[in-house]
């Protein structure tokens, strides 16, 4: 084992609190994103600060302890696939926040368990048996009867968001390829530097700083945010199977009706706690059979 380079575990509950905490950055991501572009900043230059932040961050937390050796990594390729996985999912979802409710983008990202559980199979090999993955239908079915999707006019921009989905999917696929391989700050500093140096020279021409506190907030927090929700994110996947990671992102299902009534408005209906309810049911399905297979192997 390279040296600061953490090895896989089979912590279960640690990896999903982990993943549970990251994916509710993730939605103060997507709240920082869309204030800003609402404010008249180029979708582009939101992508560049959410990235450089991340990498400022990643440097300051460490550099110091792991040294330069933290830039080299033993999956070059994987860390480049990945990283390029996560840019194009941010630009598609930055996009589409301009145009769509946090709700709506939120929504169609939820299907984001559904694609990575499916990936998992073939790509990383893991076993998903049929409870697993009906578990994980029945929590979509629930995110579906709290969003309610079908009652919201039809916006081409939802084209992006699906393209988010399948770029967001394969890159926690790659964050669990990479997972045990390179080290959390190889990751981080990798996921970070690479997309921050492809967008300088298209962000240039359209670059605005910020004109009042609250944009000049988010324009910082956004860098922040990515970085902290994706070092938790990094380190779910070295602790837990991807496909049991998969069903946390329902968590989002909270935090964002919580993100839409604080900044914009927007109030939960009863179908939020209709659907709140079927997913909490399926999770507590899931965290049920999880404990009845390790049983056996831990006597």
């Amino acid at each position: 084992m390279t040296h600061g380079v953490a090895p896989r575990e089979d912590r279960r509950a640690l990896g999903i609190f982990a993943m549970a905490a990251a994916v509710t950055i993730f939605t103060l991501i997507d709240t920082s994103a869309k204030w800003l572009v609402l404010a008249g900043h180029a979708a582009i230059q939101v992508v560049f600060a959410r990235y450089a932040g991340h990498l400022i961050l990643s440097l300051l937390l460490f550099l110091p302890t792991e040294g330069l050796a933290a830039l080299r990594s033993r999956a070059p390729k994987k860390q480049m696939m990945r990283a390029l996985f996560l840019l194009l999912g941010t630009a598609l979802n930055f996009t589409a926040l301009k145009y769509l409710p946090i709700t709506v983008t939120t929504t169609i990202m939820f299907a984001g368990p559904i694609v990575v559980t499916l990936l998992a199979i073939p790509i990383l090999g893991e076993r998903v048996g049929i409870h697993r993955f009906v578990a994980v239908v029945v929590g979509f079915l629930g995110v579906l009867v709290v969003m309610q999707p079908w009652g919201a006019a039809f916006h081409p921009a939802m084209f992006l968001n699906i393209g988010a989905l399948c770029m967001a999917s394969m890159y926690f696929i790659m964050t669990r390829l990479v997972a045990g391989v390179d080290s959390n700050a190889t990751s981080q500093l990798w996921g970070a530097s690479i997309p921050t140096i492809c967008l300088i020279p298209f962000v240039l021409s359209h670059w605005r700083w910020p004109d009042s506190p609250d944009t000049w907030t988010f324009f910082i927090l956004i860098g922040i945010f990515g970085g902290c929700g994706h070092i938790l994110a990094t380190t779910a996947h070295r602790l837990a199977d991807a496909s049991i990671l998969a069903p946390v992102f329902y968590v989002q299902i909270f935090s964002a009706s919580a993100a839409g009534v604080i900044f914009f408005a927007t109030w939960p209906t009863k179908w939020t706690l209709l659907g709140g309810a079927i997913i909490i049911a399926a999770g507590v399905y899931i965290w049920h059979r999880e404990r009845r297979t390790k049983a056996p192997s831990a006597t």
